[in-house]
């Protein structure tokens, strides 16, 4: 057995880093290491900004982001269109939209995909509510922005099957050649995916 050469305290901080994603035990120590010797300039604004992150940050009860309000802000924004919901995954994928600024009516976040081996159903998603939110006088479309892997497809599929009687045109991302993409690298299943959404010219 190894002795340690530290105290308990770094110890405990190594450990928890090492739970951050991407991060194992020795990316946590370097990051522990970069910590302790930046105390005064990072360590100790860091600790403040986590413990007003713990004190102020709430999940959205209408569309399920992460703010500091409740509607979050984006929900509060009266500029932003109420006839278009795009629906995520996670807060991670609405993020990502939002920085690339081309959505702009409200967004949905399901909270993952369905998957029958991981005991994931529509009950553990927020698949009600959004069909709720979808059946509003205002919406006239859901765009489904899901991962194109097979969980993310049988999740927009099903959730398409349940907005059939909500009076809401369903739509999703195009899937394809990337932009700055080049053929010989692309995958069999990105190649067929962009033949079959095509567009005439």
């Amino acid at each position: 057995m190894s002795r340690s050469v530290t105290g308990p305290e770094i110890a405990e901080l190594i450990k928890l880093i090492s739970k951050l994603p991407g991060l194992g035990p020795r990316s946590a120590r370097r990051a522990a290491l970069h910590l302790i010797r930046k105390k005064d300039s990072l360590m100790v604004p860091l600790a403040r900004a986590l413990n007003e992150a713990v004190e102020k940050i709430v999940e959205c009860s209408t569309c399920g982001n992460i703010d500091t309000s409740n509607p979050c802000s984006l929900c509060s924004d009266n500029r932003r269109a109420t006839n278009l919901i795009c629906v995520v995954e996670t807060v991670g994928d609405l993020w990502a939209l939002e920085r690339a600024e081309v959505i702009k009516g409200q967004y949905h976040v399901l909270g993952g995909t369905l998957s029958p081996l991981d005991g994931i159903g529509p009950d553990d998603l927020s698949i009600a509510k959004l069909v709720e939110r979808a059946s509003g006088d205002d919406v006239k479309e859901v765009l489904l922005a899901l991962n194109a892997t097979v969980e993310g497809q049988s999740t927009a599929h099903y959730i398409t099957e349940q907005l059939a009687n909500a009076g809401v045109q369903a739509s999703r991302l195009a899937h394809g050649v990337p932009v700055g993409g080049e053929l010989d690298y692309l995958d069999e299943g990105t190649l067929a995916a962009a033949i079959k959404s095509r567009k005439m010219i």
